[in-house]
This record gives structure tokens, sequence and C-alpha cells, in this order.
């Protein structure tokens, strides 16, 4: 999106006050002076210099950009008044710094590097962050990174796993049970617990602005292998301490024959604990 040297701006009038953006499949609508506030980024040159026909559009009209549509409410929330504030527990404040570098805003980006201490101005260059002590940034071992939440560190709670599965059963038991994918492996507990585990593997569509400290049961896995659920529950220390199942049955059709197939939908959950 590069312009020729020497190109003049365009009169920004060509786009309306309030503009609809489609960033990833989330759809964000803001002012037009919120995008362009910080000259030279790449916002800036898209709806200040390029006329709205330069742009890419979705279905329905609205400017499309194909990013990380979760991590642009931070972006936005930067260009409002230039000020960064994230939750006390932020798992994905590097993939942030990667969109900040993307879209260009250079002071947002150099906020969000890691933190860095020098011999000379070690007061100057360490950056705080909320939730983690100081002396984690101060330390050898802290010096230049973020403690990820292990050991001591680490919070502790629940975190449970539900799925939903479905198999059909033919009159040979042994040869016609067909099993069908499961649709979706939810995740409950509290917010931070369950970012810490899935990190970006966790879709938080249906519940997005979930306080780090509040409970949800909405959020899901974006894969569908709940093996691999277990295994990132196990790299951070969690156990499973109980596991429940529910089980329907139906027939295939209103009218069942002697020899109707059934089809069996089953509910289990798997209860996570992490303990000191």
């Amino acid at each position: 999106m590069a312009l020729a040297e020497g190109s003049k701006p365009r009169d920004d009038s060509h786009f309306p006050d309030i503009v609809e953006l489609n960033v990833g499949g989330q759809v964000y609508v803001t002012r037009l002076q919120t995008l362009i506030a910080v000259p030279d980024s790449l916002l800036w040159q898209m709806f200040s210099r390029q006329s709205p026909e330069d742009l890419a559009r979705d279905t329905k009209g609205r400017f499309f950009l194909d990013r990380d549509g979760f991590l642009f409410r931070y972006v936005l929330d930067y260009l409002r008044d230039l000020t960064l504030v994230l939750p006390d527990y932020f798992p994905e404040r590097s993939r942030l710094r990667r969109e900040a570098d993307f879209f260009q805003l250079r002071e947002l980006a150099k906020r969000l590097s890691p933190p860095v201490c020098k011999d000379d101005s070690v007061g100057e260059d360490i950056v705080h962050v909320p939730g983690h002590s100081d002396s984690a940034a101060t330390s050898p071992q802290g010096a230049g990174s973020v403690r990820s939440p292990s050991g001591e560190a680490r919070k502790l709670g629940y975190i449970t796993v539900g799925y939903r599965g479905s198999y059909t059963i033919g009159r040979d038991i042994q040869t016609d049970a067909k099993f069908r994918r499961v649709a979706r492996i939810t995740v409950c507990g509290k917010t931070s617990l369950a970012k810490e585990v899935f990190g970006d593997t966790l879709n938080e569509s249906r519940d997005p602005d979930r306080p780090p400290e509040r409970y949800t049961s909405r959020y899901y896995l974006k894969y569908n292998f709940l093996e691999q659920a277990f295994d990132k529950l196990t790299e951070v220390g969690f156990h499973m301490v109980a596991c429940s199942s529910t089980g329907t049955c139906a027939y295939t059709s209103n009218d069942p024959g002697p020899g109707e197939d059934k089809i069996w939908t089953s509910y289990t959950e798997y209860v996570f604990c992490r303990e000191q």
C-alpha cells in the first residue's frame, strides 16, 4: 500500500465520518478521525491518501482487513487516545506487537517491546507488566523477559472441558457403528486461566470482553482433538479430578422399523485442577 514518492494526500472527505470495518471477520464501527490519528501509519495512508474505491471490501460493503480481528480492538483503543491499556493478564503481547508493526504504529510497538535492563539506566528501561513483581523484572533470571505463569507465579484453579459427540449404531453393532466428528470443545473457568492454557487456540468470539478475573462458560477451542486439549492442560500443571457423561438415543426416522438405526448423542465434561 506504499505510495509513489511525491504523491499528495487525498481529501479524506471521500470517506464517511463513521467507518465500518471487517477485520478478520470481526466488525468494528469507528470514526474516520480515529483511524487517521497517527500520521504515516498504515491506516492513515489507507484512509487519507487513498480513495474508497482503492480499498478491499467484504460482501456487505465494509472495508476489509485480513488481520487478527480479536487483537484489532486493542489497536483501535490505542488510536482513540494514544494510550495503551491492557488486561492484568495478557498472554498475547507479542502477537499484538506484530499487529502494531503491521499497522506501522511505531510508538505502540515500542511500548509492547520486551522489557530491557541496562546497567547504566535500570529505572528507565524496565517495563513493568501488571501482575508481575518488581523482583522478577530486576533479578538476573528475570532481566530482559517477563516471567511466565509457572512455579510460584502460576495461578491455581479449575478448568472444565466439555464436548458433545454422536454416533449411529445399526443392526450389526460391531460393523455398523458410524462415529461423527466432535463438533466443538467448550472451555469453562476463569478467563485468565483459560487464556494462559490455550492461548491463541481459544476462540473468544462469543464472550470477547470478559475481564481476566471473571468466569465464563462460552469459550471454545479452534480444534476438535480432545487429546490436544488434555496435553495443553498437562503441560501447565493441571490434572484431571472428575469426569461425567450423559447420553440420549433417537431413531433416524420418525416411524422406526424393527431394524432402524439409532443415533446416540453424548455430552462429556472433564474437570481439571491445578493446585499448589
